[in-house]
């Protein structure tokens, strides 16, 4: 029996050869799209999963808000780690990670650039699960100057993975000593490190300060319940270990610091949480958003539901060419249990054909995914364990869910009423048809839509005045290993043709260095005017080099020596202050220290600069405070010239004379703009990419009940020819019903799509409008691809002589 079911469905998809290829197609682009949206979401939601302790692993984060300032952390205090641990019986270890950002690698005789290299304590191999190779991990990083590399990085400098007990330099004159090799940590992590270094190495890890964070803690709990417990007692640890140099430093008890309105709480989050719930400052690398994934996975579903309806839809609309097979199978004996079973049975044929063009397609496009998304995703063997069983069950689901409703419909014609050619089957007889079809539309019109309101934040982020000029500057971003020489290194440049400024500081707008410090309006500490902004070192030519603008006063002065005591602030710090005219007033820092005289510093504003963004678009202007002080983290190279290569030459030769043994990393500050809104072009283009699909793997679906609708009406066309009409006529006839279904989903998709697009953008500070003319465009878009798709088949039909329609009556 079931032999024969798929033997006449094969003669049955093999007779409507254009229908078998329509429906195969849309399921396939349909389910390959779906697949890879997938495995997008199952790569983000698979992050620090593969800890095996993961679910008893928390970071420790921390909250504050002094004064009208309000940041988190993914950072704490140095002594956190060791506390929590000797405090807490059921806290089972606990260790720090402290980025070490750009460092240099003696390799041979040249120095190579590498970003990923951090410093951690030795319990960092029993929190995390990174397999040790070689070497031991309890003693591994417990030493000074020892460090343990990924293998990959093992075989880079020392072209084996047995490294154990080998010397390597870092920055041309850190002597360390391999003492550990591991396996690369997954690309599935919140950190990437290839490099960790001993954090006894590092002085400042030592310090009992807890009133400064830069740390990134993490807990392994006995059992994970016990994090609620922990998080309940951080306010009395914080009172037991923080109130003592809060008093010093601040001249108040932390209630009275909490009654001024101001507080400061740590917090625990999940490590499984942290690349899809985290965007704090001083995060360990580019988190994702869940937004995003929520996101896309609605578009899979949604791409995935349009194509189930295009079969759903072609199955009912073609009801009429299989009414009289179903009446005379009926008549023969055939029950509807087995003509259910038959249509069943060509639903799955079909699907079972698109999955497999649709796997095929995935591993294809798979490597243009990846690049597109910045993914590293991979169907290997532990993807198959799930991806196998996976498509199984998308075979059987999508088969049973397209084909059931054309099973049920078509199983249930009375075989007297369809043997006297009564059926009657036009296209507006049916409202699930209209309602699947507005339903496909809908879905085309909110993704047109949200795909020209991505776009358009995105130009409005590229064309924003953003307070400074990012274009044709270059960053030379690891000054800070020449050392004195980076003074000289600075005025070299200034010789070279092309050169219009340059300015020496590691404080930079599209970096992510950042500094903050203690101010007061006046030397009475009153907390109410506390200011906690970034706080910048610069120099004279840092403002004009950058293109800045001052507002108020004047820029540093390397000839004014009173301006070792001033301070530039930008209009955002000036507005807090409350004051409109800011020039020579003063403003007080904090020291720290036991005395009190220690306590505060009385600087001097110079000078008011037009604020500028040095966050993302995302986040409001914070105050800034600009010190005339010395910083060699970095150098920015105003540029006025076309011949850019020329003049990048020339800096690599006088970076060359003064510092031959390393190499220079550099970049555009475009550039470096730019990857702060990488995320949002990479979800503009797939969008783009799955809105193209979606239209047309709904036009597949239209195109095929355009044809049926023809078909169906043959006769009708050729009376009406024979009567008069013209061709724009009969076309007007067959166009009309799709296009007040389009039209329907305009209606009702476009508010949706403005809704949910508008509170999208309100993640933005600053942001674009969505004018009237996108939904406008995008509708009119929608329709012409409809008509555009419907006008083939009806200018056919109504070409067609009709003779040939009428010769039969």
């Amino acid at each position: 029996m079931f032999k024969n079911y798929i033997k006449t469905a094969y003669r049955s998809l093999y007779k409507n050869k254009a229908f078998t290829a329509i429906n195969i197609l849309g399921l396939a682009m349909g389910l390959a799209t779906c697949l890879l949206i997938v495995l997008y979401v199952v790569d983000e939601l698979s992050y620090d999963r593969y800890n095996i302790k993961h679910d008893r692993i928390f970071r420790v984060n921390e909250d504050l808000k002094f004064g009208g300032n309000h940041v988190e952390y993914a950072v704490a205090m140095p002594p956190l780690a060791k506390t929590l641990k000797v405090e807490y019986p059921y806290v089972e270890d606990a260790a720090r990670i402290k980025n070490a950002g750009t460092t240099h690698v003696r390799k041979g005789n040249t120095n190579l650039v590498e970003n990923r290299v951090a410093f951690a304590d030795p319990s960092i191999f029993n929190v995390f699960t990174l397999p040790m190779l070689s070497g031991d991990a309890k003693t591994a990083l417990t030493e000074p100057n020892t460090v343990v590399i990924t293998e990959s990085t093992a075989r880079k400098y020392f072209n084996t993975t047995d490294a154990v007990g080998k010397p390597i330099i870092f920055n041309d004159h850190e002597n360390f000593k391999v003492t550990g090799v591991i396996k690369d940590i997954p690309t599935q992590s919140h950190f990437n490190f290839d490099i960790l270094l001993s954090m006894v190495s590092l002085p400042d890890s030592r310090t009992n300060e807890w009133l400064r964070s830069n740390y990134n803690t993490y807990v392994l709990l006995k059992d994970k319940s016990y994090a609620a417990t922990l998080q309940a007692s951080f306010p009395a640890m914080l009172q037991k270990f923080s109130g003592q140099q809060m008093q010093s430093e601040l001249k108040m008890s932390i209630k009275e610091f909490e009654a001024g309105g101001s507080f400061f709480h740590l917090n625990l989050i999940p490590l499984t949480d942290i690349h899809l719930q985290s965007n704090m400052t001083g995060e360990l690398g580019a988190n994702g958003t869940e937004q995003y994934v929520y996101i896309f996975s609605a578009i899979g579903l949604f791409i995935l539901l349009i194509a189930c309806v295009n079969f759903m839809n072609l199955s009912t609309a073609r009801s009429a060419n299989r009414a009289r097979e179903v009446g005379v199978r009926k008549v023969l004996g055939s029950s509807r249990k087995y003509l259910i079973y038959q249509f069943l049975a060509e639903s799955l044929m079909l699907t079972s054909g698109a999955t497999v063009i649709a796997v095929v397609a995935v591993f294809v496009l798979l490597p243009m995914f990846n690049n597109l998304s910045g993914k590293q995703i991979a169907i290997d063997v532990t993807t198959a364990k799930w991806f196998a069983p996976a498509l199984l069950f998308v075979i059987s689901a999508v088969g049973s869910l397209a084909g059931s409703y054309p099973a049920f419909y078509l199983s249930a014609f009375q075989p007297i009423t369809v043997l006297k050619g009564k059926l009657s089957a036009g296209f507006k007889n049916s409202r699930l048809r209209s309602f699947l079809v507005v339903f496909q539309f809908g879905i085309s019109v909110f993704l047109i839509i949200g795909t020209v309101v991505i776009y358009n934040q995105l130009h409005f982020i590229q064309t924003k005045n953003l307070g400074f000029n990012r274009n044709q500057v270059l960053i030379i971003q690891n000054t800070g290993e020449l050392g004195d020489q980076a003074g000289v290194f600075k005025k070299e440049l200034a010789t070279i043709p092309g050169v219009k400024s340059s300015t020496l500081t590691g404080f930079l707008p599209t970096a992510g260095w950042r500094n903050t410090r203690i101010y007061f309006k006046d030397a009475t500490y009153n907390q109410k005017d506390a200011l906690f902004p970034q706080t910048w070192q610069v120099d004279a030519d840092y403002i004009p080099t950058l293109d800045m603008k001052i507002v108020q006063g004047r820029n540093f002065s390397a000839a004014n020596l009173s301006d070792s005591s001033g301070v530039i602030i930008n209009e955002a710090a000036a507005r807090f202050l409350g004051l409109k005219n800011a020039v020579d007033k003063p403003i007080y820092q904090s020291q720290g220290g036991e005395r009190a005289a220690d306590n505060i510093k009385q600087l001097h504003i110079v000078g008011v600069v037009k604020d500028f963004h040095f966050n993302s678009l995302r986040q409001q202007i914070e105050p800034v405070i600009f010190t005339y002080d010395g910083n060699n983290g970095a150098l920015a190279i105003r540029l006025n010239t076309a011949d850019i290569n020329g003049v990048i030459g020339q800096v690599k030769s006088r970076w060359a004379t003064i510092s031959p043994n390393m190499q220079m990393n550099y970049s555009f500050m475009d550039q470096d703009f730019d990857a702060i809104y990488r995320t949002e072009q990479r979800i503009g283009k797939i969008f783009i990419i799955f809105t193209t699909l979606a239209i047309v793997i709904a036009c597949l679906g239209l195109f095929g009940l355009a044809a049926y609708a023809s078909e169906q009406r043959t006769k009708e066309i050729g009376i009406r020819k024979v009567l008069g009409a013209n061709v724009t006529i009969i076309v007007g006839m067959l166009s009309k019903d799709f296009i007040k279904l389009v039209l329907l989903a305009i209606v009702i998709a476009s508010p949706l799509a403005w809704y949910l697009m508008n509170m999208w953008l309100q993640d933005f500070a600053y942001r674009t409008s969505i004018h009237w003319w996108v939904l406008a465009a995008a509708g009119a878009g929608a329709v012409l691809i409809a008509f555009v798709t419907i006008s083939y088949q009806s200018v056919k039909a109504a070409l067609a002589n009709p003779v040939q329609s009428l010769r039969s009556e």
